[in-house]
Order: C-alpha cells, then sequence, then structure tokens
C-alpha cells in the first residue's frame, strides 16, 4: 500500500471499524486488527466528511470554512493525517471515473 498520497487524491472510510464518540472525540476499534484509534476532535470530523468519498482538496475546503486556519497549513496536516488512515488501511483511495 503506497503511502503517497495528492491533493488531489480522493478518499472515503474504509468497511469493518467501529467508531464511537467520546466525549468531543472520536475513537475506533479495528475489528479485523484488534486495534483502537483516537481519531481526536479535529479527526473525526475528518472521518465524517470521508464518509462518502471526497477529495482532500474539498475535505481542506471544508476544514477550512469550519476553522480558521491557513490553507498550506490545512493541507499539509491533513495530507499527514490521512496519510497515517491510508497506511493503516482505515480509508481507501478512491479512482476517479471519467464518463465518456
Amino acid at each position: 500500500m503506497s503511502a503517497s498520497i495528492s491533493i488531489n487524491d480522493i478518499f472515503k472510510q474504509s468497511e469493518g471499524n467501529i467508531v464511537s464518540n467520546m466525549g468531543q472525540e472520536k475513537v475506533m476499534l479495528n475489528v479485523e486488527k484488534g486495534k483502537y484509534y483516537n481519531l481526536g476532535e479535529l479527526g473525526g470530523l475528518i472521518w465524517e466528511y470521508i464518509e462518502s468519498p471526497m477529495s482532500v482538496k474539498d475535505l481542506c475546503e471544508n476544514l477550512m470554512k469550519e476553522y480558521n486556519v491557513e490553507k498550506e497549513i490545512c493541507e499539509e496536516q491533513t495530507l499527514i493525517f490521512l496519510n497515517h488512515l491510508y497506511t493503516e488501511g482505515l480509508i481507501e483511495k478512491q479512482q476517479l471515473i471519467e464518463l465518456p
């Protein structure tokens, strides 16, 4: 599984994870691996956004509307977070389907 992701990639949640709210944060159990993850508050919001396939670019635009953060910082931090989820197999990269 390649760990190289870009702003134009599209991601969605992988199957087989149980997510629960703990206060303001989200925690997740990956059933297959038997591992727990604390997504935190912001990570939980990202997780909700990618319930349906979403590009990293659109995800960052949504986050910038919700939080007062500079574009470069938002993109950098979001890519780091998504890269971690991707290497753990918690999210899936989607293929862009072009219509004829």
